[in-house]
C-alpha cells in the first residue's frame, strides 16, 4: 500500500511522517521523502510465536511526504510530483493545534478551511490535465473519427463538468468502463482521502468531529477522518512499552493514534490481511476484501497463481487453538477451497500449485 502525505506548511505532516516511518523527512523541504512502516498485527505475532520461524514479515505501507502546499490559491508545484499520482490513497493532515512557535501560513487556525483549500488544489491539478487532454482529442478527432476517442472525450467531458463545479472526481459516479478509461490519468481528486486532524495536547480526550461540518465530510464517498496529537505521539515514541501503556491509561487513551491511522487506511481502501505460515517465515499479505483465492495466490508469487490447484485455508484463531495444521486437518477446520473462494480477513492460506 502506498500513501501520499500532504498538508499546508506547519500542519505537522512531516512530523507524522517521521513518527510513522521512523525516519526524518529529509533536509530539503522542496523534495518528497519516502519511508516504510510495518503494519502491527497481533495475529501475526501470535502465529510467529507458535511457529518460531526464521523470518517474521509484517505487511508494510510506503509513505511519501510531499513538500508543504502553499497557502496562496493557484496550481501548487507540490502536487506536480509524479510519484504522488501513483499512490493508492492520500493522507491530508490539517492543523487544529495552536502554537506560538509555529506560525500558520494563513494566520488563523481553521482546519475545515485548510481541507477545502487542499481539495481545491486537487481539483485544479486534475482540471489542468483534463483540459489539456481534451484539446489534444479535439485535434485528433478533427483529423479522423474514431469511436474509441469519442468515448474518451465523453468521459473526460463528464469529468470536466464535475471539476468545473469545484467537486472532486471521487464525488462522481463512473461506470466500470469509464473507470478503466480514466485509470491512466491518475487523477488526484479521485483518490481515497484520509483526513487527519492534528490536535493539541489540551484537546486530547475530546471528540473533534462533533461539528456538523466534519460529520458531512466523513459522509462523503471515499473519505475517512481521524484525529491525532503528533506532539503526544512523539512523547509516547520515546517511552518503553510499559511506561507508554501507563501514560496512555492516565490520559484515558485506548490505542495509539498511529496504529489507528493504519487501521483507517485499511478501512478506507477496503483491505484485509491473510497469512502464510511455516518454519521459514510467517508473513502477512494485504489484499482488497473479496479477492478470490487464485488472485491472492498471485500476490504471494505469480507462479502460484499460474499453477493454482487448490488453497488450504483455516482461520488464524482455529490454527492457534489447534497448534498445527495437522491438528486442524484432524478437526476438520482446514478446508480445501477453489479459485473463486473469497479470502477472508485473518485466513491462513497454503496454496497447492503445479507449474
Amino acid at each position: 500500500m502506498d500513501i501520499g502525505i500532504l498538508g499546508l506548511s506547519g500542519s505537522g505532516k512531516s512530523t507524522l511522517f517521521n513518527l510513522l516511518t521512523g525516519q526524518d523527512a529529509g533536509p530539503r523541504p522542496d523534495v518528497a521523502s519516502t519511508g516504510m512502516t510495518q503494519v502491527p498485527d497481533e495475529r501475526l505475532d501470535r502465529l510467529s510465536a507458535l511457529y518460531e520461524p526464521k523470518k517474521h514479515t509484517p505487511a508494510t505501507i510506503r509513505y511519501v511526504d510531499v513538500p508543504g502546499i502553499a497557502a496562496e490559491h493557484g496550481r501548487d508545484a507540490s502536487l506536480n510530483i509524479p510519484e504522488l499520482r501513483t499512490m493508492n490513497a492520500l493522507m491530508v493532515v490539517v492543523r487544529a493545534f495552536a502554537s506560538d512557535l509555529v506560525a500558520h501560513p494563513l494566520t488563523t487556525i481553521d482546519p475545515m478551511r485548510d481541507l477545502t483549500h487542499i481539495e481545491e488544489e486537487f481539483v485544479l491539478q486534475d482540471l489542468m490535465v483534463v483540459e489539456k487532454r481534451l484539446e489534444r482529442l479535439a485535434k485528433d478527432l478533427a483529423r479522423r473519427k474514431a469511436p474509441e476517442l469519442e468515448r474518451e472525450k465523453a468521459v473526460l467531458e463528464k469529468c470536466l463538468a464535475t471539476l468545473e463545479e469545484n467537486r472532486p472526481l471521487r464525488s462522481q459516479e463512473f461506470s466500470a468502463d469509464e473507470e478503466k478509461k480514466l485509470r491512466g490519468f491518475t487523477f488526484l481528486s479521485v483518490k481515497p482521502l484520509l483526513v487527519v486532524l492534528n490536535i493539541g495536547e489540551n484537546d486530547i480526550g475530546e471528540d473533534p468531529f462533533t461539528d456538523t461540518r466534519w460529520a458531512e465530510v466523513a459522509e462523503r464517498p471515499g473519505i475517512c477522518c481521524t484525529a491525532v496529537c503528533a506532539t503526544l505521539e512523539g512523547e509516547l515514541q520515546g517511552l518503553d512499552a510499559e511506561d507508554a501503556a501507563a501514560f496512555m491509561d492516565d490520559l484515558g487513551l485506548e490505542d495509539r493514534a498511529l496504529e489507528r491511522i493504519i487501521r483507517e487506511s485499511y478501512r478506507l481502501l477496503g483491505l484485509i490481511s491473510f497469512f502464510t505460515v511455516g518454519d521459514d517465515e510467517c508473513r502477512a499479505w494485504s489484499i482488497p476484501q473479496g479477492t478470490p483465492a487464485v488472485e491472492a495466490a498471485g500476490v504471494i508469487h505469480s507462479d502460484l497463481q499460474r499453477g493454482f490447484i487448490r488453497a488450504e485455508v483455516v482461520p488464524h484463531d482455529e490454527l492457534l487453538d489447534a497448534g498445527s495444521l495437522a491438528e486442524c486437518r484432524k478437526r476438520g477446520t482446514l478446508r480445501l477451497e477453489g479459485k473463486t473462494y473469497p479470502v477472508a480477513d485473518g485466513d491462513v492460506v497454503h496454496v497447492r500449485f503445479n507449474v
